[in-house]
């Protein structure tokens, strides 16, 4: 038996509250993309083999599931794509959670995508990537309960959180129509690693009044705006997010071709745009194919001149991961 799957990757917002006063942190919005996209096959073996990118990694996450499960066998995976790492479209979440599912149908083990995470060591800090994974669509989670007695008890990436993953408040089919216009400069990969921690160690917790200006975006402009498809409002809304809450305590991390980037997709007829996680992924929204096709091939022109990058459009997934047997 051979087990197929094909992951979606994510769009992160934003970090909705890196305070702490009301006894919750994290909190995230984001949107799962239908490219790139993490794709692989498996069969049963008895020992761990694998082909294609990421061995290494993928290597050292099947070991950790068979491990799990006490599974004295293995299996060959054969890794067909992946998602580029430290980007900001959550690559570790989605690698993760593929080798686990693709495992979980071989051995019959019967999980939820949850229960995967968890076993996995994902979601700890966005829940975004595990409920991308999930069904897809535009996700809001609603974070950690935080303090001595809570689930977390300081701010912590989803790299070292040992938190479970955060639960979905509410999960909206995205418009078919509007894509994704994504540039990735060739600059320095975004913050991760011990980075990643200092940087959540020392700018957190943040001002209530930027957690505030946050959370009302989302709620009174970003959220209202996708079911009334009001694609103006809603791109505006993303672009305010950028001066708002974590993103804000963090700005000043963004590199300078990132920031102009921004600003370019913008002039160009962008809805909306910003940088996804920490970067250097950057989006802008426009409506319809079309669109998206004139914007992508004027941000590649943009960045040849500053070093280069890949560039590309996508829609959304609104449907999750999917895996079968072949």
């Amino acid at each position: 038996m051979k087990v197929y799957v094909r992951t979606p990757s994510r769009l992160h917002f934003s970090l909705m509250d890196m305070n702490g006063q009301l006894g919750r942190i994290d909190g995230s919005l984001g949107l799962a993309l239908d490219y790139p996209s993490v794709v692989l096959e498996a069969s049963k073996s008895e020992e761990i083999g694998v082909r294609g990118e990421e061995r290494a990694f993928v290597e050292k996450i099947a070991s950790v599931f068979l491990k799990h499960f006490k599974i004295q066998s293995g299996a060959q995976i054969n890794v067909k794509s992946t998602i580029p790492k430290h980007v900001g479209l959550g690559s570790s979440t989605q690698l993760s959670l593929a080798v686990a599912s693709v495992l979980s149908r071989i051995y019959g083990i019967k999980k939820t995508t949850r229960e995967l995470a968890i076993i996995m060591k994902r979601g700890g800090t966005s829940g975004i990537g595990v409920a991308a994974f999930e069904k897809g669509g535009l996700i809001l989670d609603g974070g950690h309960s935080f303090g001595r007695d809570g689930e977390k008890q300081s701010f912590l990436p989803s790299s070292i959180s040992k938190a479970q993953p955060a639960p979905v408040l509410v999960r909206y089919t995205f418009p078919e129509d509007w894509f994704f216009v994504i540039a990735i400069p060739r600059i320095h990969r975004g913050v991760h690693g011990e980075e990643e921690i200092r940087v959540f160690k020392e700018r957190c917790p943040i001002n209530a009044a930027d957690v505030g200006k946050a959370c009302r975006i989302v709620l009174m402009k970003i959220l209202p705006a996708l079911l009334e498809r009001n694609i103006e409002d809603f791109g505006s809304g993303l672009t305010e997010l950028q001066d708002a809450g974590f993103a804000s305590a963090t700005k000043d991390l963004m590199h300078p071709v990132v920031r102009r980037c921004i600003r370019f997709m913008l002039k160009k007829g962008a809805y909306g745009a910003g940088q996804s996680s920490f970067g250097p992924s950057t989006f802008g929204l426009v409506q319809g194919e079309d669109e998206a096709g004139k914007l992508r091939d004027s941000v590649i022109n943009f960045l040849e001149e500053r070093g280069g990058g890949d560039v590309f459009y996508t829609s959304t997934n609104n449907r999750g991961a999917t895996v079968k047997i072949v």
